[in-house]
């Protein structure tokens, strides 16, 4: 099964870049991880965000993919919890996920609907830069959960 994960504009913080880098390469073991940058967020488009040509195309080429949505609106789960859905997705034949992490503004509303689930990484406000090494670390931990690697403890 592959991992795609999309987000917009590149992670600015070197430190966070790191460990975002070390968990891509903890994970990669374990499945393919696609790691795709959009580009990024425009200054004065704050509160204005419609579904753009870049959304829809991105959508398109992702059309047999499970899609993950990070929204802040969306289901929380503990680390096993996640390790479950994962598995089931493994042993259900997925070929991908895809797990989408907006900018400042979030993706737009038919970003979310497209959504196959909606994923909550914590009720707390989360910078887009920690948000995508949490979901990095979330997923290698979900892969040691599955194998029974002690990591998890």
């Amino acid at each position: 099964m592959r991992i795609r994960i999309v987000w917009e504009g590149k992670i600015r913080n070197s430190h966070l870049r790191a460990l975002a880098e070390g968990y891509a390469e903890r994970i990669r073991p374990f499945s393919e991880l696609v790691i795709q940058e959009l580009g990024g967020h425009r200054p004065g488009t704050r509160g204005r965000r419609r579904p753009g040509v870049a959304e829809k195309q991105l959508l398109a080429k992702v059309a047999g993919s499970t899609r993950v949505v990070l929204d802040p609106r969306g289901r929380e789960w503990t680390s096993e919890e996640l390790a479950e859905w994962l598995g089931q997705q493994a042993l259900r034949g997925t070929r991908e996920l895809t797990f989408f992490i907006g900018g400042p503004d979030g993706f737009s509303e038919t970003v979310r609907r497209e959504a196959d689930l909606l994923l909550s990484l914590s009720r707390l406000t989360l910078t887009s830069d920690w948000a995508r090494v949490l979901l990095l670390e979330q997923i290698y931990r979900s892969f040691t959960i599955l194998r029974g690697y002690p990591y998890s403890r």
